[in-house]
């Protein structure tokens, strides 16, 4: 079973910045053809905050474009997610999976944004 393994999280103030970082098996790092990072935040559902192909091109939540930045390298098989300006309502768990959440989901990483 794939293990994706997110980290990175932790508690910031809010207009702050935090990068997020998932670490992908290095035989599925190069067979996928897009990651993407989710976010589920307290009783809500998941949400697909941002996508990224293998050439590099990128898709973004309304909510989060202009502050959060997702990049990929795939020699330290890792996808990042950027994340500047960091709201309050940005508090969630964020996992990282393919755009169609082919793997199990890992634990994930709580970002919480404090007034």
């Amino acid at each position: 079973q794939v293990q994706l393994v997110e980290s990175g999280g932790g508690l910031v103030q809010a207009g702050g910045s935090l990068r997020l970082s998932c670490a992908v098996p290095g035989s599925i790092m190069a067979r996928i053809s897009a990651m993407a990072w989710y976010r589920q935040a307290p009783g809500k559902q998941r949400e697909l905050v941002a996508s990224i192909t293998p050439g590099g091109s990128t898709d973004y939540a309304d909510s989060v474009k202009g502050r959060f930045t997702i990049s990929r390298d795939n020699t330290k098989n890792t996808v990042y997610l950027q994340m500047n300006s960091l709201k309050i309502e940005d508090t969630a768990v964020y996992y990282c999976n393919t755009p169609s959440g082919i793997f199990a989901w890992g634990k994930g990483t709580l970002v919480t944004v404090s007034s």
